[in-house]
């Protein structure tokens, strides 16, 4: 066989396959067809008929308000506090029984007091000098030789104190004359020269006294 007729019969077999192939494809579209009307016809029957109605379309939703500015927040104060007045509590008295009275002894009475002592004697005489003027008891020997070379000179303010006997107990110079030297002198001078009658009292006893006297110290 050659090779024209090999081609020719392989040619016949294909073309026999595709019929056969299509012979089926229109058989399976029938049937498919068929049954698909019977079913439709079928289920048309079965439904009833009812109106559907439509629902009314939903309302529409308003527009967002603007955008508005944020309020700040707002501090609200809590309420304030309510005190009740509480009744305050109750005062209980104890009732404490009086201590008894203490009885403490009178003390005697003080004894008198002695009578006071008689006031003493006034002086009814002073002292006085039992040599007249003091100024005379002084001569120029008695300058002291530093006061000399000093030319020193003045008046020196003496008070003496008078003793029982007369004599001078005290001196102090209440004046002076400017010279230490002066003021010793005269204290020393009329402690040992100076000589007084006492003061006596009202009763006649001698008694002290105070004599003031002013001396002068002078360069000739």
């Amino acid at each position: 066989m050659s090779y024209a007729q090999r081609k020719e019969m392989a040619g016949n077999r294909t073309a026999a396959i595709v019929v056969v192939a299509l012979i089926h494809l229109a058989l399976g579209y029938a049937i498919v067809t068929g049954l698909a009307y019977n079913v439709i016809k079928k289920t048309a029957e079965d439904l009833k008929t009812f109106n559907v109605e439509e629902e009314p379309p939903p309302p529409e939703e308003p527009p967002p308000p603007p955008d508005q500015p944020e309020t700040p927040p707002q501090v609200v104060a809590p309420p304030p506090l309510v005190r009740t007045n509480l009744a305050p509590p109750p005062i209980v008295q104890t009732v404490r029984e009086a201590p008894p009275p203490v009885i403490t002894p009178t003390a005697p009475p003080a004894p008198p007091a002695p009578p006071a002592p008689p006031p003493p004697p006034k002086i009814v005489t002073k002292a006085s000098s039992a040599r007249g003027n003091l100024q005379n008891l002084f001569s120029s020997d008695d300058y002291p030789s530093d006061a000399l070379r000093n030319e020193d000179q003045g008046t020196v303010s003496v008070s003496l104190t008078i003793g029982t006997d007369g004599r001078v107990s005290g001196c102090s110079v209440t004046g002076s004359s400017g010279s230490r030297s002066l003021d010793n002198a005269t204290c020393r001078i009329l402690r040992s020269r100076a000589r007084f009658t006492p003061a006596k009292l009202s009763n006649g006893q001698p008694t002290t006294d105070t004599y003031h006297q002013r001396i002068t110290w002078r360069l000739e």
